[in-house]
């Protein structure tokens, strides 16, 4: 289970106990903030996408929506989702649990600015009913971001 790849992540920093088991799913941004008590832009959403050869994660605001323009500016490609049946091979994840915490060899993690509204927010922690509450430091740490991006919309109001 990835939720267990993630415990051992979180346990060699001494951190496992962070880790949030919920009783029910967690698997949409809509459920998790139900379950967590939160507002839902504060769900720090995986997206998982092709970009070449390689695949990508992006987490942005839960109420951000990827703009296909400024994602092609970014990356010079069209955003390409991987599908359904591809995320738990290619990232070590499955859908509903997908978070940027040990993840696949290879798999690059960039955090949206969506997210800099916060203090803190809730990613997954590699299932369907986990979350884990972090300061943007911890997630920009904990989660070998490559870059922050800005490749969201729908956020700024």
């Amino acid at each position: 289970m990835a939720i267990e790849k993630v415990r051992e992540y979180f346990r060699q920093l001494g951190m496992e106990d962070k880790i949030i088991e919920l009783p029910q799913s967690s698997a949409t941004v809509e459920l998790a903030a139900e379950a967590l008590h939160c507002e839902p832009q504060r769900i720090a959403k995986t997206l998982s996408f092709h970009v070449s050869d390689k695949v990508i994660l992006i987490v942005a605001a839960g109420d951000a929506k990827v703009d296909n323009q400024k994602y092609k500016q970014y990356f010079g490609e069209k955003a390409k989702m991987l599908d359904f049946s591809e995320a738990e091979s290619l990232i070590g994840h499955a859908v509903g649990g997908v978070c940027p915490f040990a993840v696949n060899k290879g798999v690059k993690v960039y955090l949206d600015k969506s997210l800099k509204r916060f203090e803190s927010v809730f990613p997954a922690a590699g299932s369907g009913n986990s979350a884990i509450l972090m300061t943007l430091n911890e997630l920009e740490k904990y989660s070998n971001c490559v870059d922050w991006i800005d490749v969201c919309k729908g956020w700024e109001s």
